[in-house]
């Protein structure tokens, strides 16, 4: 679904380019939160997803002046976000590679009464999905995560990833069988 344009957004950004804080904060407020999932689910960590847009909104705020004032803002952020989620992955690579590995997370301590047994399965196969869609390459993960999750449509992701609309529907298609042979689902 393309992102509507509409005239609130338009003098948001206008006025935001013009030096105003308080503009680019209510732009922010707008799409911050599907920018934190998009980001979650490139990153896997919510902290993480967290930094990252953060630092992709102050990279926006540094850029608004090369921005194009006709186009919607949503793409336009969601690109810089999964460039930073990018950078925070080539990060963790090298951060493996070099040995200096994060810290693990304990898990959550868990009261496992008669109906939580479920619950810590369904929770347990949960972080497992998760685990391996962080593990998809990111050629296959960041059109997946964009048309899945964050319900763009296969243009808009193309858009926002430079790559064709076929491109898109093809990684789609690699990460969906991934997963099928992971946990014969999607």
């Amino acid at each position: 679904m393309l992102e509507a344009r509409d005239s609130d957004e338009a003098q948001q950004l206008a006025d935001a380019r013009a030096g105003d804080r308080g503009a680019f904060d209510r732009l922010v407020a707008r799409h911050a939160p599907r920018l934190i999932g998009l980001a979650a689910r490139m990153l896997g960590e919510k902290s993480d997803a967290e930094d990252a847009v953060q630092d992709a909104l102050a990279s926006a705020w540094l850029a608004l002046h090369r921005f194009d004032l006709d186009k919607p803002a949503g793409p336009w952020l969601a690109t810089i976000t999964i460039n930073k989620c990018r950078d925070a992955m080539r990060r963790r690579r090298l951060a493996r590679l070099l040995s200096f590995a994060a810290d693990q997370r304990a898990d959550d301590i868990i009261d496992l009464s008669p109906d939580q047994e479920q619950q810590l399965a369904e929770r347990q196969l949960l972080a497992r999905v998760r685990r391996e869609i962080a593990r998809l390459p990111p050629k296959l993960k960041e059109p997946f995560v964009l048309v899945v999750f964050d319900d763009r449509s296969q243009e808009e992701a193309a858009r926002i990833l430079g790559i064709s609309r076929k491109s898109v529907e093809t990684r789609i298609y690699r990460a969906r069988n991934f997963l099928r042979e992971k946990f014969e689902i999607f």
